[in-house]
């Protein structure tokens, strides 16, 4: 597989040779040096960053998955929200398109300076577009030759985050829009399985983000599903570094979560 960073250079793309898209859209780390003056101390730190994803889910790229993997922070556009910025848990309390509050509620950026109207429109086309128009590309493409398509919305976050959930979060929660963007047979799988030493649950407090409900359309065997993995599980929440010996424990509970892929995929594509 090779990896190519793309001309504009806002994300990395790993073609692969079977039905399985990865998508971390929260993982990038980068911040444009126009912006980054802008932002407070404590929010270039950048905190809320999906850590390591690339690292964690390595092994899926070497088993020949598709990979798509922003450069940037999700600071300076969340990827995995709708571009008109609608909230995708009406009622409930959410971080904008271009957020200006980290998971701790401290300010992103310095007193009068949160993106403007004509900001976001810019970052929009400089950041959102071209990251959607390649998962467009990408899905087209795995469809035209596999006849199906698993897009796997890779994230993390840490095990506790009061301001969206009261409590420790479990360490698996997988969620499929409430059974819209994926086969009932493959969430079955899902349900039916228990990764040995930690705690799961679907469709919890995260059900899926925008990009696993814009794209998952099970009927024409385009399946999406997305899994906020608790950071406790592979690295120091403190220290934001990665844990060896953690990731190492879960890392064998991914590949079995990968083989269930597998299985659905290899009865529904032309694989079989």
């Amino acid at each position: 597989m090779s990896a190519t960073i793309m001309p504009d250079e806002t994300f990395e793309f790993v073609k692969g040779n079977c039905p399985i898209l990865v998508s971390m859209p929260h993982n990038g780390i980068q911040i444009p040096s126009h912006i980054l003056p802008t932002m407070t101390g404590s929010a270039k730190k950048m905190v809320d960053t999906d850590w390591y994803l690339d690292q964690l889910y390595q092994f899926a790229v070497d088993n020949g998955c598709y990979l798509i993997n922003p450069e940037f922070s999700r600071y300076v556009i969340d990827l995995n929200r709708p571009e008109d910025d609608q909230n995708l848990y009406p009622g409930q309390d959410t971080t904008e398109l271009c957020p200006t509050t980290q998971f701790d509620r401290q300010s992103i950026y310095l007193p009068n300076c949160d993106p403007t109207a004509e900001d976001i429109s810019h970052r929009v086309k400089k950041y959102w577009q071209p990251y959607h128009r390649k998962l467009k590309s990408i899905i087209t493409e795995i469809k035209s030759e596999f006849g199906c398509v698993l897009l796997f919305e890779a994230h993390s976050i840490k095990s506790k985050v009061p301001r969206f959930f009261d409590g420790l979060l479990p360490d698996f929660n997988f969620g499929d829009y409430n059974h819209h963007s994926c086969s009932p047979d493959l969430m079955n799988k899902i349900d039916d399985w228990q990764p040995q030493g930690y705690t799961k649950i679907v469709n919890g407090r995260f059900k899926g983000g925008y990009i696993i409900r814009a794209y998952g359309d099970p009927e024409n065997n385009i399946h999406a599903i997305q899994l906020e993995l608790s950071q406790a599980t592979y690295m120091d929440e403190n220290k934001l570094s990665f844990d060896q010996s953690k990731a190492s424990q879960v890392q064998p509970k991914l590949v079995e979560m990968f083989e269930l892929f597998n299985s659905f995929i290899q009865q529904n594509s032309k694989l079989s």
